[in-house]
């Protein structure tokens, strides 16, 4: 593939439906339900279809068995730095939750694996996706109740957070992708040959589940509230750049020798905050602009700084 092809598909993938979303938030184009069915159909088909794809032609190797342990890596890593800083930083519960949710959450699942796919492949899609999956338990096990434990410092009562339970975080639609995955590796593992067709299918597919994914979050942006934060969330950009993707790939280094696993795991530790911050912000009244502001600054670090030196580096030694 072409290296301006590879650049032009962040642009068109990733930049305009942000853009495009914020666009319908200031025409009234669009809502909060149709953003949530937007959110929904994403995830429970073309999530769980790309999710089956991408493992039906996955090879699995022994040495894989450690990669899902990088989506924790790649969260505490972080979430460590986040959560000194944070009770340094600011008073309010709600505040803290937002900054530590901002260090530990990436933009994995999606952000990464697109560009692992526009540099690596459908091998480096699946990569990222293992990694994804397991910050997804991160997101469910830790994340969920440290968000509910700050919201009721500030609010004696929580009765949204009371009312999540258990089974509703394992076992919901939302959950389908994780389905997906296990039915391309019975596929695989039980030798059935993928069509030739599916492969291009999958290339569509991934631009559309992209566009999406990207829209609803354009949405949300909500700008005259986000510029109070950007000074004091300026200390995720060391944390998520520098401190995270060093240490996971040292880390890497030691477990792993083929070049494409090494060069997702390091394009999933180097990614921005993910889309899940803003979420699990409005889900448990933390600080929104604080979650907006982080997703936001560090997207723009990534696309502008980051990704660029990646895309060299990984695509020259390709």
């Amino acid at each position: 593939m072409d290296v301006y092809v590879k650049l032009l598909y962040i642009v068109v993938d990733f930049i305009l439906p942000l853009m495009l979303g914020h666009y319908f938030q200031r025409r009234h184009w669009l809502n909060e339900a149709w953003c949530k069915k937007i959110i929904v159909t994403n995830l429970t088909v073309f999530g769980t279809a790309l999710s089956t794809l991408s493992f039906w032609n996955l090879p699995l190797q022994k040495e894989l068995l450690w990669l899902p342990l990088f989506g924790i890596l790649v969260s505490f890593i972080p979430g460590l730095a986040g959560y000194w800083v944070a009770n340094k930083k600011y008073e309010s519960g709600v505040e803290k939750a937002s900054y530590l949710a901002s260090a530990m959450l990436s933009n994995i699942g999606a952000l990464a694996s697109l560009c692992a796919f526009i540099l690596l492949g459908e091998r480096g899609f699946a990569y990222t996706q293992i990694i994804s999956l397991f910050q997804n338990l991160v997101l469910f096990l830790f994340c969920f109740p440290m968000a509910q434990y700050y919201s009721q410092l500030d609010q004696k009562t929580s009765e949204d957070a009371a009312k999540t339970s258990f089974s509703s975080l394992f076992f919901s639609r939302n959950q389908l992708p994780v389905v997906g995955m296990g039915v391309g590796m019975i596929l695989y593992l039980g030798e059935v040959p993928r069509p030739d067709i599916l492969g291009n299918i999958f290339s569509y597919l991934i631009h559309i589940s992209a566009w999406m994914g990207m829209i609803p979050v354009g949405y949300s942006m909500n700008f005259s509230g986000m510029r109070n934060y950007y000074a004091s969330i300026i200390g995720l950009i060391p944390i998520k750049f520098v401190l995270t993707p060093l240490v996971a790939y040292l880390i890497a280094r030691i477990l792993f020798t083929d070049h494409i696993v090494l060069s997702s795991i390091l394009i999933a530790a180097s990614v921005p905050t993910g889309a899940n911050t803003v979420v699990l912000a409005r889900l448990y009244d933390l600080n929104l602009h604080i979650a907006s502001a982080a997703f936001f600054m560090t997207t723009i670090v990534f696309l502008s700084v980051v990704y660029p030196i990646l895309f060299f580096w990984l695509n020259a030694a390709l």
